[in-house]
């Protein structure tokens, strides 16, 4: 039987993990997209659209789309930008708080359910060992395509 390969590996562990997340959450009545917006608004406030759809890799006609569901829920509100009317900046509503405390309790059970038999020390490995991961892959993406392919011919 074949060996599992990391990419595999961390694929499944995420989309589960989502899938599990997403099952707690059903009771909010939110879809995936609008936690991702609510979370990335949290922390981000104050942002216009298209840098919102930059941070969360979307296209800008799609996060429309969900502002405009979340602004008739009473969850974000746009406001215009004092000197360039053509921006609206996004801010979270007082009624957007409880659903951002249930989101981070649903997610740190999430968290729990994932690690249950892990050591205090294997958490603490593995997210170390997954934080280079991503900054060698930052590193890798930031450099132009043609040089990793030349590199795979000549070396491979």
């Amino acid at each position: 039987m074949p060996r599992s390969t990391l990419g595999f590996v961390l694929h499944d562990v995420a989309r589960l993990m989502r899938k599990r997340f997403e099952q707690r959450a059903r009771a909010a009545g939110l879809t995936r997209s609008q936690w991702q917006v609510l979370a990335k608004l949290s922390m981000h406030e104050g942002i216009h659209q298209k840098g919102l759809a930059d941070l969360l890799e979307i296209e800008s006609i799609t996060l429309v789309r969900l502002l405009d569901k979340m602004q008739e829920r009473g969850l974000i509100e746009r406001r215009s930008h004092a000197t360039d009317r053509r921006l609206s900046l996004l801010y979270l509503t007082p009624g957007a708080h409880p659903l951002l405390e249930f989101m981070r309790t649903i997610g740190e059970q999430t968290r729990l359910e994932t690690m249950t038999d892990f050591t205090a020390q294997e958490h603490d490995h593995l997210l170390h060992y997954l934080e280079r991961m991503r900054t060698h892959l930052l590193t890798a993406c930031a450099q132009p395509i043609g040089d990793a392919l030349e590199c795979e011919v000549k070396h491979g």
